[in-house]
């Protein structure tokens, strides 16, 4: 039962990023074009990614 609200709620976080770093890429573009850096979201998108497929 722990296991299985566990990995429902893994996947919910892992579905969260994905729509996180969709909202925030007209963000991500504006940095690059303005400050030539774009905030690291691939970094926790795949991070979660991992820990979800790990989980699943």
């Amino acid at each position: 039962m722990i296991e299985r609200v566990s990995k429902a709620a893994l996947f919910a976080l892992y579905q969260f990023t994905i729509v996180l770093g969709i909202v925030l890429m007209p963000v991500a573009v504006t940095l690059q074009r303005t400050v030539g850096r774009a905030p690291p979201l691939h970094r926790i998108i795949e991070r979660v990614e991992r820990t979800y497929e790990a989980t699943a």
